[in-house]
C-alpha cells in the first residue's frame, strides 16, 4: 500500500511515493499543552521499532533531503507531545535559522561559545549533554517544554514566541522563515499524516460570568435581538468540545446556533466562521451580533481557533461578550477587553 508524500519545490506541488503504515495513537503530554489534545501519526513504514520520521525524506524547494528529515522529526516530536500545530512551526522556523536544519557538530573556531545541534543549544546553558544536544529528538523536545513553559506564546508572533526561548543576539531574525516553515510543517504534517484533535477552548485563565451588565440595552432589529437573546439564555451551560446544544456548546456550535435563531446560516467551526460575512474594523465599530476571533488554546493570530459573540455595553460603555470558553467552563459574559489584546478577526454575518 502507498501514500502520497507532497512536495514543494518552485511553488509547484509534486508528489512522491513511499509506504504506508498503522496509525499509532499518541497519548504524551507536557506541561502547558492543551490536556484534551491527541494526535495521531501515520509513520511510512511497517518495520518493528520504526520511528514517525521516514528514513528518506525528498528535498523540497532549497531544502535538501537530510533537512527536511531534520524538520520531520521536529514536527513529529510536536505531535507526540500534543504541542499545538503552530509550537511545531516556530520550532521548524528556529532551527531554520539557528542551524538551517542542520544536526551541527562543534564547528571549532566558527562555533558561538559551545552551541550545538539543530537548535544551537549550548551544554553550558542547561540544554543537555553534547550527546544529547546532536539528537535531534531530545534537541526538538528540549525545545517545546520550554517553549510551553513560555506564558502566553500561542498568541505571540513566531519571532517572539522563538525569542523567548532561544534568547539569541539577533531576536529578530526568525520572522524571515515563517512563511517556509508553515509551508514545510504543512508538507510533512501531510506525509505523517499527522491529525490531532483539541477540545479547543480560550486559552485564558478562568474568568468569572459577570452576568447580565447594568444597563445592557437588547438591539431594536429584530434579527439582532433573536441572536443576542438567544446566546443570553444559554448562560450557565457546559462546554462541550463539538457541541451544538441545546444542553452544551463549544465556542463555534453557540455562535452557529445563535444565528440559526435568526434564520442565518453561518459555518459550523471557526476556521470557516473566521470568514464569514464581512469585516469589521475594530472593536470600537461592533455591533451586537458580532463574532469576535482571538487564537485561543490551539490557534494563531492568523489562524484563530476561539470565537466569542458581542453583546452590547453597559451604562458606563464598557463592551461585553458571550462566550463557551473552555472544558469545565460554562457559557458566560465576560467583558470585551479581556480579550482586546489578542483580538484576531471580527466578523459581522450577512443577514438574511
Amino acid at each position: 500500500m502507498t501514500r502520497r508524500w507532497p512536495i514543494l519545490a518552485g511553488g509547484l506541488a509534486t508528489v512522491v511515493l513511499a509506504p504506508l503504515a498503522l496509525v499509532v495513537f499518541v497519548a504524551l503530554s507536557v506541561l502547558g499543552a492543551s490536556p484534551a489534545t491527541a494526535c495521531t501519526l501515520t509513520p511510512p513504514t511497517v518495520s518493528p521499532g520504526a520511528t514517525a520520521t521516514p528514513p528518506d525524506w525528498p528535498g523540497q524547494g532549497s531544502w535538501t533531503s537530510d533537512q527536511v528529515g531534520n524538520a520531520a522529526t521536529i514536527v513529529s516530536v510536536g505531535a507526540e507531545m500534543q504541542v499545538p500545530r503552530y509550537g511545531w512551526e516556530i520550532a521548524v522556523a528556529t532551527a531554520m535559522q539557528e542551524s538551517t536544519l542542520r544536526n551541527l557538530g562543534h564547528l571549532g573556531a566558527d562555533n558561538d561559545h559551545d552551541s550545538l545541534g539543530l537548535f544551537q543549544q549550548r551544554p553550558s546553558q542547561g540544554w543537555g549533554t553534547p550527546e544529547q544536544i546532536l539528537n535531534p529528538e531530545y534537541a526538538a523536545r528540549k525545545f517545546y517544554r520550554r517553549l510551553v513553559e513560555v506564558d502566553g506564546w500561542q498568541s505571540m508572533p513566531l519571532t517572539r514566541a522563538a525569542q523567548a526561548v532561544q534568547r539569541s543576539a539577533f531576536p529578530d531574525a526568525y520572522a524571515k522563515w515563517q512563511p517556509e516553515a508553515e509551508q514545510l510543517v504543512a508538507a510533512i504534517s501531510d506525509g505523517l499524516d499527522i491529525v490531532c484533535t483539541s477540545d479547543g477552548g480560550d486559552g485564558l485563565p478562568p474568568l468569572d460570568d459577570v452576568g447580565l451588565p447594568d444597563g445592557l440595552l437588547l438591539p431594536a432589529d429584530p434579527q439582532l435581538r433573536a441572536v443576542v437573546s438567544f446566546t443570553l439564555a444559554q448562560r450557565g451551560k457546559p462546554y462541550v468540545w463539538g457541541a451544538e446544544g441545546p444542553d452544551s456548546y463549544d465556542c463555534s456550535g453557540l455562535m452557529m446556533a445563535a444565528w440559526a435563531k435568526a434564520g442565518v446560516r453561518i459555518p459550523r467551526v471557526t476556521a470557516d466562521q473566521v470568514h464569514t460575512g464581512v469585516a469589521v474594523p475594530s472593536l470600537a465599530a461592533m455591533r451586537p451580533g458580532d463574532l469576535i476571533f482571538i487564537p485561543g488554546s490551539d490557534g494563531t493570530m492568523s489562524r484563530p481557533r476561539h470565537v466569542g459573540m458581542y453583546i452590547g455595553t453597559d451604562r458606563g460603555g464598557r463592551q461585553y461578550l458571550v462566550q463557551a470558553p473552555k472544558t469545565g467552563d460554562v457559557v458566560k459574559v465576560v467583558a470585551a477587553s479581556n480579550w482586546s489584546r489578542q483580538v484576531a478577526a471580527i466578523r459581522r454575518p450577512l443577514r438574511q
